[in-house]
C-alpha cells in the first residue's frame, strides 16, 4: 500500500520513529519504551524495560516495550532527569572548566606621546671593539671613506669626465653640467644647456657647459646617509625583543627613544652608516621596564608588555626616504635627480 508523503507524520515516541498516516494516529500500533536511555559503567539500556548491553547497535535494536499511540509532537528539550539503573537514582552532574577571567583591556595611548631616551647597557665586547676600530682608523685611513681622493676616482660634477692624476693641486679645467637632467617625451637633455638627444649614451657623454673647479671629495651633506640594516622580533609571555644587526654601533651617536606605543632608533654604526626605525607598536609596553644592550654584533631592544597578550607582528613602520649614497653610479644619481620639464613654451 502506498503512503501518501503530504499526510504522513513522523512518530516521535522513543524506539518507534515510524510514519503514519491519519488512519493509524488513533490505533495502538506504536511499539515504544515510555522510559529514558541511561548509560552507566559501559552499560547502555533503558529504564522502562532494564534492557542493558555494552553493545550500541544492539541497544538501538532494542524493540519497544509498549504499545500506544503514535506521537506527532516532537518533545521539547529539556534538563535531563536522573537516570535510573535497577531502581537506583544515579544524579548526573555536569562538570564545566571554570571560564577564563579576562583583563580588563587598558586605553590605548595617543600616538604622539612624549617619548623617553632609554639608556643603553654596553657590553665589555664592544667597548673592546670600538677602540680596536679607532687605533685602526689613527695608524692608517680608511681607503673606503668619502674624504680619501684615491688616483682614478672621478669628478664629482655632472658632465666631467676628468679622473684624480694623484696631484692634491691639480689645476685641469672642469667642464660641469650646473643644471639639472632632464627626461622628457624620449628627449634627454641638461637645463642648463638643453642640447637634446635621445640616446641615453650620448647624454651621457655630453661635455659639459661651464667652466669650474673640480670637485674630488664627497660633500659633507651626502655623508653619513642613511642606510639599510636587518632587524626582526620575538616575543615571549611578557616582553617583545627587537634585534637590530647593526655592526659596532657608537653608543655615544646612537639614540633609542621609546614611549608606551612608539618606537624610534637612530644608529649609527660601522663608522659612519646611520640606521633608522620608527615604528607605531602594535601593542602597550611599559616604558620603565623596558632596557638596551649594545653588543658588537646588534643591538637588543627589550620591550616590557603592559598587557598580557600576543602580539600579531610588531607595528607599523613608518617609511624612511633614503638619500642617494656616494658609492652609487653616475647613470643611478642621474636618475635620482631626473625633473620632468613642460617643453610646451620651448
Amino acid at each position: 500500500m502506498l503512503i501518501n508523503k503530504m499526510s504522513s507524520k513522523l512518530c516521535y515516541n522513543k524506539g518507534c520513529g515510524k510514519t503514519f498516516t491519519e488512519d493509524d494516529k488513533d490505533k495502538d500500533v506504536c511499539v515504544h519504551h515510555p522510559g529514558e536511555p541511561f548509560f552507566h559503567d559501559a552499560y547502555k539500556g533503558w529504564s522502562c524495560c532494564n534492557k542493558k548491553s555494552i553493545d550500541f547497535t544492539e541497544f538501538l535494536n532494542y524493540k519497544g516495550c509498549k504499545t500506544g499511540l503514535h506521537n506527532p509532537i516532537k518533545p521539547v528539550q529539556s534538563i535531563k532527569p536522573p537516570v535510573v539503573d535497577g531502581g537506583e537514582e544515579i544524579v548526573q552532574v555536569e562538570h564545566k572548566p571554570p571560564e577564563p577571567v579576562q583583563p580588563e583591556e587598558m586605553e590605548r595611548p595617543p600616538d604622539d606621546t612624549p617619548m623617553v631616551c632609554l639608556p643603553a647597557k654596553v657590553t665589555p665586547s664592544l667597548t673592546e671593539a670600538l677602540k680596536q676600530l679607532s687605533s685602526n682608523k689613527d695608524i692608517a685611513v680608511d681607503k673606503d671613506s668619502p674624504n680619501v681622493v684615491k688616483v682614478g676616482d672621478s669628478c664629482k660634477n655632472s658632465g666631467c669626465h676628468e679622473v684624480f692624476s694623484g696631484c692634491d693641486d691639480d689645476n685641469s679645467t672642469c667642464l660641469l653640467h650646473p643644471g639639472v637632467p632632464v627626461f622628457h617625451e624620449g628627449c634627454k637633455f641638461w637645463s642648463c644647456c638643453q642640447r637634446k638627444t635621445s640616446d641615453f649614451s650620448s647624454f651621457l657623454a655630453q661635455e659639459g657647459c661651464e667652466r669650474g673647479q673640480h670637485k674630488w671629495k664627497t660633500p659633507k651633506s651626502e655623508q653619513n646617509q642613511i642606510a639599510k640594516c636587518r632587524y626582526d622580533h620575538f616575543q615571549t609571555a611578557t616582553h617583545v625583543i627587537v634585534n637590530i644587526y647593526a655592526k659596532t654601533a657608537d653608543p655615544e651617536l646612537s639614540t633609542v627613544e621609546l614611549s608606551p606605543v612608539r618606537l624610534n632608533a637612530n644608529i649609527t654604526f660601522s663608522g659612519a652608516q646611520l640606521f633608522k626605525l620608527d615604528v607605531i607598536l602594535n601593542g602597550i609596553v611599559d616604558v620603565s621596564q623596558s632596557s638596551i644592550t649594545m653588543t658588537p654584533t646588534k643591538i637588543e631592544v627589550k620591550l616590557r608588555k603592559a598587557e598580557v597578550k600576543s602580539w600579531g607582528k610588531l607595528g607599523v613602520v613608518k617609511p624612511v626616504e633614503e638619500m642617494m649614497r656616494p658609492e652609487e653610479d653616475v647613470t643611478e644619481k642621474i636618475t635620482q635627480k631626473v625633473d620632468v620639464v613642460d617643453l610646451s613654451d620651448l
